[in-house]
């Protein structure tokens, strides 16, 4: 855990109760039965966090989607963060990233077999889901960003927590980055610490998990960040992380995501010259950002590159002005997630088991009752 990622506003902790009595009251409604929460007859995976972005959720969304992909017809289920449109969008091929947001497009993109859609009103998204006849056979939904959605009852509820910022010694917003308190984490059956060094120790693990205090009902698993090899933006090209150390190529970070820390320090295994432009979380390109990549890139010794994240990649791609030089070396950095702890078989089989038990119509099932 790296403490000096979490900086707490004292001067806010009053607006922070006065949010925290707001978020109680509606979690103790629903907790009473007052406020309704619907379930499904279909299995429904909640990825989610207590915080403000940040935890990884849509690696973690892929890792899934690889998991469950070959077996059942599957769909993700977005909020759609900062999209333009509102309502209800499934994602098609050729749909503009404008109108889905960079991570629902990313997906579509990267699991076209998938449905992917869009809507603020998880109810109203699982209804057309289910019931519109161009994906009426899907058999699992998964929930990216949900878990303060409780109007929607997953099935199976997986929280995130980033490990240089556990959600226990965060506080609630605006004081700190939390949604709400770190009780509501017994509302998961599955808790991840996510972006955890890859050398992390056994007395680290140790650490973490007493931290968090977890009930028995809960597991707990690590994941670490795994790169694949760079990608250029605009051309079929890959090249291996290595080649930055072996050609001593300087390199220009740019990310609009919440926590860039752990791919700066993963980075920099590889890279020796690093300079870092960070944008807030699903940062909208503007000129004046264009102008400050390409003057930055310009003024950097050679031989040099760009390297920016899958979600940031989804914006740049429509953005106008970059310069030709900033184009031709403008690579995507492949990130994808790892169970750690030798964890992975029962990682896997928690999430396969859920799915087999809670069948709509899926082949797991069919498979199941032909034996």
């Amino acid at each position: 855990m790296n403490s000096s990622h979490i900086h707490i506003n004292p001067w806010l902790l009053p607006l922070s109760w006065i949010y925290g009595a707001v978020t109680g009251t509606r979690n103790l409604l629903y907790d009473m039965g007052w406020l309704k929460s619907r379930t499904y007859d279909i299995p429904v995976i909640c990825v989610g966090n207590i915080t403000v972005g940040g935890t990884g959720k849509t690696p973690h969304v892929e890792y899934l989607l690889r998991l469950l992909g070959g077996q059942l017809r599957m769909a993700v289920l977005s909020r759609g963060y900062k999209r333009k449109g509102r309502g209800y969008l499934l994602a098609g091929e050729d749909t503009p990233v404008k109108l889905l947001g960079d991570e629902p497009w990313q997906m579509k993109h990267k699991f076209p077999q998938a449905y992917v859609a869009v809507d603020a009103d998880r109810c109203n998204g699982i209804g057309h889901l289910l019931h519109d006849p161009e994906t009426s056979d899907v058999q699992a939904i998964l929930l990216d960003d949900a878990f303060q959605h409780r109007r929607v009852k997953a099935g199976l509820n997986i929280l995130l927590t980033d490990y240089n910022r556990l959600v226990t010694e965060d506080c609630l917003l605006p004081a700190g980055r939390l949604r709400e308190t770190a009780i509501n984490m017994d509302r998961a059956q599955v808790i991840i610490v996510t972006k955890c060094p890859a050398d992390l120790s056994p007395m680290g693990f140790r650490v973490v998990q007493q931290s968090l205090g977890l009930k028995p009902y809960q597991d707990l698993f690590f994941s670490t960040l795994r790169y694949a090899p760079l990608q250029a933006l605009n051309r079929d090209e890959r090249r291996g992380l290595d080649t930055l150390r072996l050609e001593n190529i300087h390199v220009l970070l740019v990310t609009g995501i919440a926590t860039p820390y752990q791919m700066e320090q993963d980075l920099r295994k590889y890279a020796q010259h690093i300079k870092t432009l960070n944008f807030p979380d699903h940062h909208k390109y503007r000129s004046a950002d264009i102008r400050l990549i390409n003057r930055t890139f310009a003024d950097m010794p050679r031989p040099k590159l760009v390297i920016t994240t899958e979600k940031d990649a989804a914006r740049l791609r429509s953005v106008k002005g970059l310069d030709a030089p900033v184009e031709e070396n403008l690579y995507v950095l492949p990130v994808q997630i790892e169970i750690m702890r030798n964890q992975t078989t029962a990682f896997n089989e928690k999430i396969l088991n859920y799915v087999h038990k809670n069948p709509r119509n899926s082949y797991l099932a069919e498979g199941e009752n032909a034996k």
